[in-house]
């Protein structure tokens, strides 16, 4: 298993130089600045963080990094993830297509922050679901730096709706991850809903309030950590 970890990891890595150099079929750059009161496992229980998030669709796959830059309690502190993935459809020439399964991709995960680096490696699943903007599925074997090796699910998805003239966005995603020896399963649940406030600026202004919702069950595996978190948002796409 280790070994294949290594293989899958590498064939990604080793896709993105060249993915590097070609015209992404589309590209999102944003920043968004969040304030909530109810944090757990923080120097204090509010905290303040901006995150500058960059996505995009490649001919033979995607990519996704954010990093995140928060403050609490005079303690400031970043975090970072980059998430490459490789589509089996697009490098195979073999459509993947089936019901609501659109692609497989090989997906690999890099989580960086203070003294600790974790890698992920698996499987993703792009879903076509009625009235999603995009949904997926990917599948992970994590090699943690601070705690033992676990296994990961992470839902990602995007539902955009109306409620008369105005826009909305609902979107997050779900991680659950194993227990192991030294720590508890746990489950992450963050979403966002935001209000495009852009449009009434000017066609071209992607301007986005709303509120996030961070339901963390175990936070970072520590047992009974339970984060209920609701904070401000505001984001701006470039």
């Amino acid at each position: 298993m280790k070994k294949l970890g290594q293989i899958l990891f590498s064939t990604t890595i080793f896709y993105l130089p060249i993915a590097a150099y070609a015209e992404p079929i589309w590209q999102d750059f944003s920043i968004t600045g969040l304030y909530g009161t109810n944090y757990e496992l923080t120097p204090d229980e509010k905290q303040t963080t901006v995150t500058f998030e960059y996505a995009a669709k490649l001919k033979y796959g995607d990519f996704f990094g954010f990093a995140d830059r928060t403050e609490s309690g005079g303690q400031k502190d970043t975090y970072f993830e980059v998430s490459p993935r490789l589509s089996l459809g697009a490098t195979t020439g073999y459509n993947m297509q089936f019901g609501i399964l659109k692609d497989v991709l090989l997906s690999t995960t890099w989580e960086g922050g203070d003294n600790m680096n974790n890698y992920l490696y698996g499987l993703g699943f792009d879903l076509d679901i009625p009235y999603f903007q995009y949904a997926s599925l990917n599948v992970y074997r994590a090699k943690n730096d601070l705690t033992t090796d676990d296994w990961q699910l992470t839902l990602t998805y995007g539902v955009p709706f109306k409620l008369g003239s105005e826009d909305f966005l609902f979107d997050g995603f779900l991680d659950w991850s194993t227990e192991e020896d030294d720590h508890e399963s746990e489950m992450n649940w963050t979403s966002q809903l935001k209000w495009n406030v852009g449009k009434h600026i000017s066609p071209d202004t992607k301007l986005y309030l709303g509120i996030e919702y961070s339901n963390w069950t175990n936070k970072y595996g520590v047992p009974d950590k339970d984060e209920r978190n609701v904070s401000a948002l505001v984001k701006y796409h470039f």
